[in-house]
Formats: structure tokens, sequence, C-alpha cells
């Protein structure tokens, strides 16, 4: 039998490759409402997501993932969303799924979920899940 690396046992840091620091700065603390703990120019900044060390990489320049980056789960969808709003965030729309006029879509399996962007293009996403609590 494989021994694992046993890694459950360590903090998560997540990591997010942005271009410009003072944007991103502004959107992940004051939009999003993500505190910032430290600026470690030219390299990162770092911010505190509920416990979780997230660090936004300064490159030169980037392609984003098409897909989601970095996700919140949130209780209640709809009132994150309307938040998000008020904050300035547009949320993404896909033709090849159906999304209702706020942006959220329904997963077979009744999770919601709705997307957004940040600065650098990086896809961010909130969702509810039915029956977990956070």
């Amino acid at each position: 039998m494989r021994q694992n690396a046993g890694l459950s046992r360590y903090n998560l840091v997540a990591f997010v490759t942005i271009v410009d620091a003072e944007r991103a700065k502004a959107f992940y603390r004051d939009t999003l409402g993500i505190p910032l703990v430290s600026e470690e120019l030219p390299f990162a900044l770092v911010f505190d997501a509920n416990g979780i060390m997230l660090r936004l990489a300064i490159v030169g320049q980037c392609s984003p993932n098409p897909g989601t980056v970095l996700g919140w789960q949130v209780p209640e969808i709809v009132s994150a969303a309307l938040a998000l709003e008020r904050a300035g965030v547009r949320f993404e729309r896909y033709e090849y799924m159906q999304q209702d006029e706020m942006g959220i879509w329904t997963s077979p399996n009744g999770a919601k979920v709705a997307w957004f962007k940040d600065p650098d293009g990086n896809v961010l996403s909130i969702s509810q899940h039915a029956g977990v609590e956070k």
C-alpha cells in the first residue's frame, strides 16, 4: 500500500496571478472585503481569506485560466450576489448554461453558482450548496 504525503493536516495556501497590484488590492480588499495582511512587493499581495492565506502573485503578464480559480461558499447566494453587485461586481453570463436574471446557475444537484472576474480576468465564484452550512 502506498503511503500518502499527509497534507490534509496542514493549512492550504491559495495563489492567484495578477499584473496590477494596486488594482488587485482595491478589488480584493475594498470590493470583496478580504483583509490585506501584507504587501510583499514586487512579488505578492497577501490576504486573509477567512483563515486561508490568499497570495496574489504579481507577474509581468498573465493569461487567466478559463475556469474558476477561487470560490466562496455562501449561506444565501442571492443576498451575497446583491451585496457584490452593490460593491460593483458584474456577474458573468454563459450562453451554454441556463442562469437566472442575476447570473445564478442551478446545478442538477441543486447547488447554486454565480461567476465574476477580478480585474486581471481571473474567474471567481460564489456558491450555495443545499444542506451545507459554513
